[in-house]
């Protein structure tokens, strides 16, 4: 893949980072807002239950598992900034549709779930066009403060969106919340509008069928001892920490007795720590490496989880606060560590494949935590179903500590698949 400056004259690309920076995050704040206002929807207007509100939360990520893998290939092909535009405007118009159905009084389960499965199409396509699009705004050797950047940001927003969900809930009622995700991502795709810089097609061979190209991205992260350890241990990981936050809002409500602005409240508290985690990670990488830094994280992350369904009260919003903000500590730091090594190791012309192949499995993990989490907490009681999610987690961790990541100190070198040179990325600056 090569980049060229738009023909019309672009903009400098750092301008063009903060563009998308600052769309990610208003976007990245209203999709806080409707993580919470969604499931609220549903358990106080629709009076779901557990299985309904983990159904939401499958329903979201089930699209990883559908079309994740050609996803990659598709992405591939094409221009990424063209299919992030697309994307996030059906996400808009998606989420539009729930409080105008809900105000004509004709809201139902299967159109928060057809909502939910839309938006989540939607996002499997942004999130591997927007991973491989951030190489070409920003230096390589800048990419870790970038995502350091984004994520901090998206923690600020987590901090926000669900104080935010809580308050539009008690003024204006649940569906507001998920009016304000729709408009979110109509600012994400003006902003988006406005990056200046462009990238060329990329040249494929057009006889090569789309499962030839999938299996490419499938067999490098197959024969990766380290790809295939962050494969495994994401999705492990993702069945016990969707299988335990699709039912945190029904614990908080129903267990903890909390209101709308408690919810929102506790889980601002709980999201403060990414805000934390973001800062601290290029800290954590100077000082202990970017490999030792990301073990560290997660041996922070997991036992913190084991804090939050074992108190009652108010004490037990209090100590839910606190392990939601330990997990999230560990959790965005570790995150932008991997994220930025998955950006230096793998090959640009192949990113959206490989990065397709691990997703799909471990994003793809998600609905069946979130499946998990409802069916559980239906038949043995949500907090007994968050207990044992907390302590699947702490077990993923074991994953880590036999892999081959275990020595190092930090992140191996980029490597090349066999036989196929590394596209050179140009990159505008204006």
């Amino acid at each position: 893949m090569t980049t060229t400056p738009d023909v019309r004259g672009g903009p400098p690309a750092t301008r063009d980072f903060r563009l998308l920076w600052i769309g990610e995050t208003t976007s990245t704040l209203g999709s806080s807002v409707g993580g919470v206002a969604l499931p609220l929807v549903a358990v106080v207007t629709l009076h779901a239950g557990p299985l309904t509100v983990g159904l939401l939360t499958a329903a979201a990520w089930l699209p990883w598992l559908l079309v994740g893998l050609p996803a990659g290939a598709w992405v591939d092909r094409m221009q990424k900034r063209p299919v992030m535009l697309v994307c996030n405007t059906v996400s808009t118009v998606v989420f539009a549709s729930v409080p105008i159905v809900a105000w004509l009084g004709a809201l139902t389960t299967t159109h928060l779930l057809v909502a939910a499965t839309t938006a989540g199409a939607a996002k499997v396509f942004f999130t591997l066009a927007y991973r491989a699009y951030l190489p070409v705004l920003v230096e390589r050797e800048r990419l870790l403060n970038a995502n350091a950047k984004l994520q901090g940001s998206e923690s600020a927003a987590q901090i926000a969106g669900p104080g935010l969900a809580g308050l539009l809930a008690q003024w204006f009622g649940a569906v507001s919340g998920v009016l304000a995700d729709a408009v979110s991502f109509a600012i994400a795709v003006v902003c988006l509008r406005s990056v200046g810089t462009r990238e060329t097609r990329r040249e494929t061979d057009a006889k090569r069928r789309l499962r030839a190209e999938i299996g490419d991205g499938l067999r490098f992260v197959a024969h990766d001892p380290y790809l295939r350890t962050l494969t495994a241990f994401s999705a492990m990981s993702n069945i016990a920490l969707m299988g335990y936050s699709s039912i945190q809002i029904v614990f908080l409500t129903r267990d903890l007795g909390a209101g709308a602005g408690q919810v929102g409240v506790v889980l601002a508290v709980a999201s403060s720590g990414g805000l934390f985690g973001a800062a601290l990670s290029g800290r954590m990488a100077t000082r202990f490496g970017t490999a030792r830094g990301f073990l560290l994280c997660e041996a922070l992350a997991a036992p913190m989880a084991l804090l939050g369904p074992i108190g009652t009260g108010g004490a037990g919003l209090v100590l839910f606060g606190a392990a939601g903000f330990g997990t999230g500590l560990g959790i965005v730091a570790s995150n932008i560590l991997t994220s930025t090594f998955r950006q230096h190791y793998c090959p640009a012309g192949m990113f959206g494949r490989i990065t397709a192949s691990t997703s799909a499995l471990n994003y793809g993990a998600i609905p069946l935590g979130g499946l998990l989490g409802g069916l559980l907490g239906d038949a043995i009681g949500v907090r007994e179903t968050m207990i044992l999610m907390a302590v699947i987690q702490l077990l993923s961790v074991a994953i880590l500590l036999l892999s081959p990541f275990r020595p190092l100190r930090d992140f191996p070198t980029p490597r090349r698949p066999a036989g196929r040179p590394e596209p050179v990325l140009h990159r505008y600056t204006g």
